[in-house]
C-alpha cells in the first residue's frame, strides 16, 4: 500500500504521573519540572534568552522551539510579550511537535494556569486538525504568529524557512528522546539562527554541551529552576561551517524591507495580498481596471473551498491542505469582525464517479490516515445523510470546508484595514517602469498613475501583457444558476466532475466548464448543457427537465493556470539576465536573478478561494523577512522561476 509522504500524526495521550504532572507515555518522561511548568517556562526559556529585553527596539523577533508539548512555553512567551510596553510590533514563534495534543486535552491541561486562560482560549479557537506539516496560526490580530509543524523534527527542521533570534531547546530528556538532541539536529538548528542568537534549555547533558560548543555557541550555566541547581544558556558567537544559500522564497532581513507597495488587480489574489501587507502596517495602493473588486474570475456568486487529496500526499495535496486550513481560520476571523463575508462551512462531499473510484477513495483515506475532522471517507448511505438527499456513491467528506462568496471575500479583505489600503478603480495600467528604486504604473499617455518600491502583480492572465514569458494559460469557466426550488435542498456542497453549492440567496450555483483557447465572455447554452450533465453525475435521480439551457442564467470567468497547476508566488525572475548568464546551466532557485522589488501572485486556477489567503501570507512573509508559512520545498514549488530552471535543464540534458 502506498504510504503518505509524512508519517501519521499520533496524538499525545492525556496522562499524569503519581504527582499529577502531565506525562508522555510514548517517551516515558514528564512534560515539565515537578516544581511547576509555568515557573520553568518563565525562568528557563523566557529569562534564559534575555527576554523581554532582547526584543525591545526590534521590528520583529523570532523564537524557534523544539517540542511544543503543552504549549506552555508559547503561552508564557506570548503573555510576557503582551505585558511588555516596549515589546516589538511582531512576535514569531516557530515550533515542532511529533505528538500534538487534541484540542480538548489541551484545554483540560491549560486549566491549571488560569492566568493564561484568555490566551489559551484564543489559541484553542485556532487549533488545527492534527494533519502533518506546517500550520500558520495568526493571533492577536496577526501581531503574534505561531508557525507550528506537526511531524518528525529531524525531517521537518531542514524544511523550515526561518531565521531564529532565540532557541528554546525543550525536547524530552536525551536518554528518552535522543533524536531531538542529535548532533545533526543541533547543527541544523544552529544553521537557522542569526548571529548572536541565544539559546536556553534545562538540559545539561555533556554530549549536548560538546555539540553546541562545537557549533559556535558560547555557553553558561546560570541558576536553574526549582530542584535543578543549574540550566544551560548560550550565545551564538561563531559558525564553524558555511551557511547554505537561502531559497529565493526564504526570509530576508527586515532591515531591507520597504513598507509601501503597489498591487495591480483587485481580485482574490490582489485583495488577499493587500490585506496581508496592510496587517503588517504597510501602505498599499491598489489599481483595478474595472469599476469594482472581484469583477473577473473572482466574481462568481459562490464557489467551493475545495481541499485536495492524493494517495502519495504530493505537493498539490500538501500545499492545498495548508492553504485550506489557513483560509478557514481567516474566514472565521473575518466573520467575527462582521465585514460582510458570506460563507458557510457546511462541509463538502467529493463524490466518487463509480464503484471503482469509490473503493479507491476509501483506500486513499486508509493509507493517509488523516484526522476525521479534516477528511474522511463516507459510504453512499452516510453521504446521503450528510447531504440530506439521495446520493449514488460514497465520497471524501471535508467537514470544515464549504461554500463562499468570492466578491464578499474581496470586499471584506479590503475593509479590514481601511487606513492602510487605498483602491483606484476604472484605472488601466498600460505599462510598467522602474525608476530610481520605484516601480511606476503608467497610463496610455505615459503619465505616472502610481508608484511604490514594491510592485505586486495579481492580474491573472493580464500579467502576460507585461511579462509574456511567464508560463500561464487562460481557461474559460462558465457556471450556471438554478432557482432553489428546482433542486433538492442539499445541506452539504457536492463536487466530483463538477460542483453544486447549497442554495445561496435563493439560487444554486453549479458547473463549471473548462474551455481552452476560448475568449468568449458570454454564457452559452452549450456551456449550460455541460454543467447540467455535471449536475446529473452528482445527482443521478434529479429531474433536470425544468432547466432550460436556452433560458438559464450563468456567468463566465477566465481562470489562469500553470502547467503544473500550482500558482506562481514570489519574486519575478529576470529571464533575460538568466539566459545570458554563463553559469545558468547549474543554477538553483536562489541563484536565479530577479527583477528588484517585483513580485507576483497569479495562476490560482479554480482554487483561488483556498490558495489565495496563504499564498498572500507567503508573499508578505517573504517581503518582511519572516518565517515562511510553508515548508521550504513547498514554497520553492510555488517559485515563479521554477519553470525557467526546468526548461534550462531540459535543454542541457538534450545537448548532453
Amino acid at each position: 500500500m502506498t504510504q503518505a509522504r509524512f508519517p501519521t500524526i499520533v496524538p499525545a495521550r492525556l496522562e499524569f504521573d503519581g504527582e499529577g504532572i502531565p506525562l508522555s507515555t510514548i517517551f516515558d518522561d514528564s512534560y515539565h519540572a515537578k516544581d511547576g511548568g509555568l515557573g520553568q517556562a518563565r525562568h528557563v526559556f523566557v529569562s534564559g534568552n534575555g527576554l523581554p529585553a532582547r526584543w525591545q527596539g526590534r521590528d520583529q523577533f523570532t523564537i524557534l522551539e523544539t517540542g511544543f508539548g503543552l504549549g506552555l512555553n508559547f503561552l508564557t512567551t506570548w503573555d510576557t510579550w503582551r505585558k511588555d510596553p516596549q515589546r516589538c510590533p511582531r512576535l514569531h514563534f516557530v515550533s515542532m511537535e511529533k505528538h500534538p495534543f487534541l484540542a480538548n486535552d489541551l484545554a483540560s491541561l491549560h486549566q491549571r494556569w488560569p492566568e493564561l486562560a484568555d490566551l489559551s482560549a484564543e489559541l484553542l479557537d485556532n487549533w488545527p486538525p492534527l494533519t502533518p506539516g506546517c500550520h500558520r496560526i495568526l493571533l492577536t490580530e496577526g501581531k503574534v504568529t505561531l508557525t507550528l509543524y506537526f511531524g518528525d523534527a529531524e525531517k521537518l527542521l531542514p524544511k523550515i524557512a526561518a531565521r531564529a533570534d532565540a532557541l528554546y531547546l525543550d525536547g524530552f530528556a536525551p536518554a528518552k528522546n535522543p533524536e531531538l538532541w542529535s548532533k545533526g539536529l543541533l547543527r541544523t538548528l544552529t544553521r537557522h539562527c542569526v548571529p548572536e542568537a541565544t539559546l536556553a534549555t534545562w538540559c545539561l547533558a555533556a554530549e549536548v554541551i560538546r555539540t553546541l560548543t562545537h557549533n559556535g555557541w558560547q555557553l553558561d550555566k546560570p541558576a536553574g529552576f526549582g530542584r535543578r541547581r543549574e540550566m544551560l544558556a548560550g550565545k551564538l558567537v561563531g559558525l564553524p561551517f558555511e551557511r547554505k544559500a537561502p531559497s529565493a522564497n526564504a526570509a530576508k532581513p527586515s532591515s531591507e524591507t520597504p513598507r509601501s507597495a503597489l498591487v495591480i488587480g483587485a481580485g482574490i489574489a490582489g485583495c488577499a495580498t493587500a490585506e496581508r501587507l496592510a496587517a503588517r502596517g504597510w501602505q498599499v495602493q491598489m489599481l483595478e481596471k474595472h469599476p469594482a473588486a472581484a469583477s473577473e474570475a473572482s466574481g462568481n456568486p459562490a464557489g467551493l473551498m475545495h481541499p485536495a487529496l492524493s494517495r502519495d500526499d504530493n505537493f498539490m495535496s500538501r500545499i492545498t491542505r495548508a492553504c485550506a486550513l489557513f483560509a478557514s481560520r481567516l474566514f472565521r476571523a473575518l466573520d467575527k469582525e462582521d465585514l460582510g463575508l458570506q460563507w458557510s462551512p457546511c462541509g463538502i462531499l467529493q463524490l466518487a464517479r463509480d464503484a471503482e473510484q469509490d473503493e479507491q477513495q476509501r483506500l486513499t483515506i486508509e493509507a493517509l490516515n488523516l484526522p476525521p475532522d479534516y477528511a474522511r471517507y463516507v459510504n453512499a448511505e452516510e453521504a446521503s445523510a450528510l447531504a440530506e438527499t439521495p446520493l449514488a456513491t460514497g465520497a471524501w467528506y471535508y467537514p470544515g470546508s464549504g461554500w463562499l462568496s468570492p466578491p464578499t471575500l474581496c470586499n471584506a479583505l479590503l475593509r479590514r484595514w481601511p487606513s492602510q489600503i487605498s483602491v483606484r478603480y476604472d484605472t488601466t495600467v498600460a505599462a510598467l517602469r522602474r525608476e530610481q528604486d520605484q516601480w511606476q504604473a503608467l497610463a496610455a499617455d505615459g503619465t505616472v498613475i502610481a508608484q511604490a518600491p514594491v510592485l505586486i502583480l495579481a492580474t491573472a492572465i493580464g500579467i502576460l501583457e507585461h511579462f509574456p514569458d511567464l508560463p500561464l494559460s487562460s481557461i474559460r469557466g462558465q457556471v450556471s444558476f438554478a432557482p432553489a426550488e428546482y433542486l433538492p435542498p442539499i445541506k452539504a456542497a457536492l463536487c466530483g466532475n463538477g460542483y453544486l453549492t447549497p442554495a445561496v440567496q435563493g439560487q444554486h450555483c453549479f458547473g463549471a466548464t473548462y474551455d481552452f483557447d476560448d475568449n468568449d465572455p458570454s454564457p452559452r447554452p452549450e456551456g449550460h448543457v455541460t454543467n447540467i450533465n455535471h449536475l446529473k453525475a452528482l445527482l443521478p435521480a434529479l429531474d433536470t427537465s425544468p432547466l432550460n439551457p436556452e433560458q438559464m442564467q450563468g456567468r463566465v470567468g477566465f481562470r489562469t493556470a500553470t502547467l503544473d497547476r500550482l500558482p506562481l508566488v514570489g519574486p519575478v525572475p529576470d529571464q533575460a539576465s538568466f539566459l545570458t548568464d554563463p553559469l545558468r546551466r547549474e543554477a538553483q532557485l536562489p541563484e536565479v536573478p530577479r527583477h528588484p522589488g517585483l513580485h507576483c501572485l497569479v495562476g490560482l486556477g479554480s482554487r483561488g478561494m483556498v490558495w489565495a489567503p496563504l499564498a498572500a501570507e507567503l508573499l508578505a512573509a517573504q517581503l518582511c523577512g519572516e518565517p515562511l508559512p510553508l515548508e521550504r520545498d513547498l514554497a520553492d514549488a510555488l517559485d515563479p522561476a521554477r519553470f525557467l530552471l526546468r526548461t534550462q535543464r531540459k535543454s542541457k540534458d538534450s545537448k548532453e
